[in-house]
């Protein structure tokens, strides 16, 4: 079962009525809560890609999720830290999901596939390349061939890398996280032409420095191969 339905799941479990202990929060919190949360949304509106504004936001809806149960009521009974931490995502997802419908976000869309990336593995990769396509200055590709390299899916996130990155235009970290990623399945000839890829970049004395790191991190890859 993939994410989302299995955390839908989990929040129509009946849970228990007890309040011995609870203390509701008071107006004033929720009061502050709610300003903040309008302030991030605002700019979320004007910059579905402000990382920032997302990453506060996320944060918001998951704690009040984690804190206040499937219902929203603080006192409808604890949940134990799986089910918290399954709510918080839940939360989160939803947020991506809200955000993700606007057609120039992209960060939402990295998120949403970082959630389901474990239990909807090809919904995640089309998520990611779906952000990709949606952002031609290539943050997006990057992030999204980072964000599967942490998944521990190199060959994912080199597929990904090939399938949407324009050299020539697009930001070099691009070939940063995916020269890294073919380091990462043990595969240095490939990494090196990916690298050679930078050549395409305009601006070469920019890249001097990312290049000559790149260069290095192959060449040990290739005499660690050769000398094993």
């Amino acid at each position: 079962m993939s994410l989302l339905p299995r955390l839908r799941l989990l929040m129509r479990r009946p849970l228990s009525a007890s309040r011995v202990g609870s203390t509701r929060p008071t107006k004033t919190a929720r009061r502050g809560d709610t300003l903040h949360e309008d302030a991030l949304r605002s700019m979320l509106n004007d910059d579905p890609n402000n990382v920032r504004a997302f990453q506060a936001l996320a944060a918001i809806v998951s704690r009040r999720a984690a804190e206040n149960g499937p219902d929203g009521d603080p006192l409808t009974g604890a949940l134990d830290p799986s089910e918290k931490q399954r709510a918080a995502d839940l939360a989160v997802w939803s947020l991506g999901e809200e955000l993700a419908g606007n057609p120039r976000a992209w960060h939402p869309l990295i998120e949403l596939a970082r959630l389901s990336v474990q239990d909807d593995h090809e919904g995640a990769l089309r998520r990611l390349a779906i952000a990709a396509e949606r952002d031609p200055s290539g943050e997006a590709l990057a992030e999204g061939i980072a964000m599967l390299r942490d998944a521990g899916l190199s060959s994912e996130a080199i597929g990904l890398g090939i399938g949407h990155w324009r050299p020539k235009e697009q930001t070099p970290e691009v070939g940063r996280q995916i020269v890294q990623a073919a380091l990462d399945a043990d595969r240095p000839l490939e990494a090196k032409q990916h690298l050679r890829s930078l050549d395409l970049y305009p601006d070469q004395a920019a890249i001097a420095d990312l290049r000559a790191e790149l260069a290095r991190a192959v060449a040990q890859a290739e005499q660690h191969i050769a000398g094993a």
